[in-house]
């Protein structure tokens, strides 16, 4: 009687460049849709939270018309604040003095305890260097570099300072009738040459004349856009804020960011003290924004200090997609 042989064969499992087995087989794979170049739909929809809170602070200052024209002074960008319609519409308010004031402080803040808390990135509250955390490090040294140059100094007086006197502005000082007033119009040419916001306000002056992008815009946007960028992919199994993001990989081929992660990152989504905090500065952020769109600036203003925020966004978390070397340096959240 004849006897049946068995052949064992072995079939080699796919590995990712880490060297960890992976059981999503077709994440190697092109992927049918996407642009390495563009956000995800998911990214996309939580990014127009940005442009809505805009236009919705934007459309309550129209209707509010006439309170704003009672009481808002253009010169000194604020309401005078015997009158102001709404606490949030002073100056002195403590969520801008405190918060918005020194907004990238809290920035800063919130971004290092995230990456020292959370052991997605590295073994938490210890000082131990791991990739994912110097590469984080470096993206904030990115976002950190720009709002310096934008808002701080740009090799002189920064680049909302430039772009004022480019557009034809100058610091001017508001006069009166009396004598003492009429000797400081005589020094007026001297106080016009006056650079800088802060150095002008210092001399008594304002500015005038010029486009002012809204500082206050570009920080609350980016502040909140970077930590959300960082949290949401170590803590929420979405794929629209992992595996869906595309990449173009060292060899020219589109691929899954999946290709690139490791399964490091699938177990790590506890929600510690760095996530909550993360998430409150975040939040925080965007009530400041929506205050800041139906109190102050006009809509140009603020059209052009989200446009400065969201290519700052732009270069420093959706570009590297597309720029292998650049993603070597600074990596991506969540990878």
């Amino acid at each position: 009687m004849a006897t049946r042989r068995t052949t064992k064969v072995e079939v080699p499992i796919p590995t990712t460049p880490n060297g960890n087995s992976n059981s999503n087989i077709t994440s190697d794979q092109p992927p049918r849709n996407g642009s390495p170049y563009l956000p995800t739909s998911l990214e996309t929809t939580l990014l127009a939270i940005y442009p809505v809170t805009l236009l919705m602070g934007s459309l309550f200052s129209t209707f509010r018309h006439a309170d704003r024209a009672n009481s808002y002074n253009a010169d000194t960008q604020s309401y005078d604040p015997l009158n102001a319609p709404s606490y949030f519409a002073k100056k002195s308010n403590i969520f801008n003095v405190y918060f918005v004031k020194v907004g990238w402080l809290w920035t800063t803040l919130a971004f290092f305890l995230l990456i020292l808390s959370h052991s997605s990135l590295g073994p938490p509250l210890r000082l131990q260097l791991t990739r994912r955390r110097w590469q984080a490090t470096l993206r904030y040294t990115c976002a950190t570099l720009i709002w310096i140059f934008v808002t701080q100094w740009f090799f002189g007086p920064a680049i909302i300072d430039r772009s004022f006197r480019w557009t034809g502005g100058q610091c001017q000082v508001i006069y009166g009738n009396s004598l003492a007033d009429q000797k400081e119009r005589e020094e007026m040419n001297d106080v016009r040459e006056v650079f800088t916001h802060a150095a002008c306000k210092a001399t008594g002056g304002t500015w005038r004349g010029g486009h002012d992008i809204s500082g206050h815009v570009f920080l609350l946007m980016l502040s909140s856009a970077m930590l959300w960028l960082e949290f949401l992919p170590a803590v929420l199994r979405m794929e629209g804020l992992t595996d869906a993001r595309r990449i173009r990989t060292s060899d020219g081929a589109i691929r899954s960011a999946a290709v690139e992660s490791d399964s490091k990152s699938d177990t790590s989504r506890e929600l510690g003290i760095g996530v909550q905090v993360a998430l409150g500065v975040a939040v925080l952020s965007w009530w400041m924004l929506l205050m800041t769109a139906a109190f102050f600036h006009t809509w140009f203003e603020k059209l052009t200090g989200s446009l400065v925020a969201f290519t700052t966004i732009y270069l420093v978390y959706f570009l590297p997609r597309a720029v292998p070397v650049l993603r070597q340096i600074i990596g991506m959240p969540g990878v």
